[in-house]
């Protein structure tokens, strides 16, 4: 674009530039103490777990703003109390039929597991079964919907039904159809209770919550491309031929594809919650893809994406809600051995692992293999404004897959990049390489200007030229 000639122009841009870095400032020191995107299952299938009491304060010490529990259980409500962390109770699914039939039962369950903690306790969510429409269980499916109504006619009886909604859990077996994402769509043999489920779900403002996993995608396909693309490393991509949007990772691909079957529905105001997905640290002999370096990969690399707000293909520009799991090991749970080797935290309140949940360490993109971008995370916590000096930009020639995966790596890591988000001064032009170019000399500049933190595999390169543009600026100054 041509350079701005009109002072009124110049001054009116100004002033907007300046409302802008204060909002995003005001908007960043905000993101900095809130990732609500981000919760943890917090099952109990096990005979060590720590008190209630001492998992509220682990929790504190976290990023970790949700928990879903598959139960109520009063003592760990009790302890979430006054914390601000959201909590998802549920009701099992033996609790279905007295829900759907009897609506004081659904009375009596609201008082005795909602009334007397909220407000205090922050109850946010009530998943009603887990993984009802996959069980072919018919008598239960076809009570879900009256069951989920009964508690919220109950909630609304209280004046709670606009602050705690309800939904129910799937597993991705209600996909008839998930490759390419674009083609997602719903099993036929679910589509009546489906249809029930989701037109509450769109007048309630109540989510979609289901069950991804990539590490169940790269058990069935084991190959070394696809357990990169289930680890968010780098790797070819895998092509959407309708759409022809390169897919990097299975995460994505798999939340996209229930995005595309919402769609195909007529449901496009219902958003998605993600209310379980993990990868096992250790298993039996005989099982694929169980390994302390592929859990770090996968859990690490996943809260590096979700914090980027990079978002999905289909879904751009946000983050949706997602419940790791789990917060601990259950040791009763039967199956192989990977069953019992979920927890990101030990029974004594120790990380089993880290993947940067600390409040005092955020996480950056963590590879099973030295194939991530050679750069060291930045450490400084703000980058110089812009001026003199140098500018880390990407060589010329370097691959989309390439840029993706800088752009993941340098926004990842807590840096703020909502720059290059919808309404950002840098958004525009919306590209990838405009884009990560931003991210990429930004990620530099907090690190000090260190020469050794713009290499990016050797894709990038540093600069003299300020590719400043416009109301964008590039923070600039780093020492040569």
């Amino acid at each position: 674009m041509s350079a701005l000639n009109s002072t009124a122009m110049a001054s009116t841009l100004l002033r907007s530039t300046v409302f802008f870095f204060f909002f995003t400032f005001l908007l960043v020191t905000d993101i900095a103490y809130s990732q609500s995107f981000i919760g943890i299952n917090y099952g109990q299938v096990a005979d060590n777990l720590p008190p209630p009491s001492s998992t509220a304060k682990l929790l504190q010490s976290t990023s970790i703003e949700k928990v879903r529990l598959y139960g109520a259980d009063p003592a760990i409500i009790k302890a979430l109390a006054n914390t601000g962390i959201g909590i998802v109770i549920g009701a099992a699914n033996g609790d279905i039929p007295a829900l759907a039939s009897d609506p004081n039962f659904a009375k009596n369950w609201v008082n005795a597991n909602v009334a007397p903690f909220y407000p205090a306790s922050k109850i946010i969510l009530i998943t009603v079964g887990n993984e009802v429409i996959t069980s072919n269980d018919q008598n239960l499916m076809n009570q879900l919907v009256p069951a989920i109504q009964n508690l919220q006619n109950a909630l609304d009886s209280m004046s709670l039904g606009n602050d705690i909604k309800i939904s129910t859990v799937h597993s991705m077996a209600v996909l008839r159809q998930s490759e390419p994402p674009s083609s997602g769509l719903f099993h036929p043999d679910y589509m009546s209770v489906l249809k029930g489920l989701l037109e509450f779900n769109n007048a309630t403002g109540s989510p979609f919550t289901i069950n991804p996993y990539p590490y169940f995608a790269y058990q069935s396909d084991p190959r070394p491309d696809t357990l990169a693309f289930c680890l968010f490393e780098p790797n070819a991509g895998r092509i959407d031929t309708n759409t022809n949007i390169k897919y990097m990772n299975m995460f994505d691909a798999q939340v996209d594809a229930i995005r595309s079957a919402l769609n195909a529905m007529g449901f496009k105001n219902v958003e998605i919650v993600v209310a379980e997905t993990g990868w096992p640290y250790k298993g039996d002999g005989d099982e694929v893809g169980p390994s302390l370096e592929n859990a770090k990969a996968f859990n690490g690399n996943l809260i590096a994406h979700l914090r980027s707000m990079v978002g999905t293909p289909l879904m751009p520009g946000k983050s949706v809600d997602t419940y790791l799991f789990a917060l601990y090991d259950e040791d009763l749970k039967p199956g192989p051995g990977s069953e019992r080797a979920f927890g990101l935290f030990k029974p004594d309140l120790t990380m089993a692992y880290d993947v940067g949940l600390s409040k005092n360490g955020q996480s950056t993109p963590i590879s099973s293999a030295p194939a991530n971008p050679s750069t060291k995370a930045p450490t400084s916590p703000k980058p110089k404004a812009g001026g003199g000096g140098s500018w880390c930009v990407p060589k010329g020639g370097v691959s989309d897959d390439q840029l993706q995966a800088n752009l993941d790596y340098a926004c990842g890591g807590g840096l703020d990049c909502s720059a290059i988000q919808p309404a950002g001064a840098c958004f525009e032009p919306n590209t990838l390489a405009s884009h990560a170019a931003y991210a990429m000399n930004l990620f530099f500049q907090t690190a000090g200007g260190d020469p050794s933190t713009c290499d990016f595999s050797q894709s990038a390169t540093l600069s003299s030229n300020n590719p400043s543009y416009n109301g964008c600026n590039y923070p600039g100054g780093g020492r040569t």
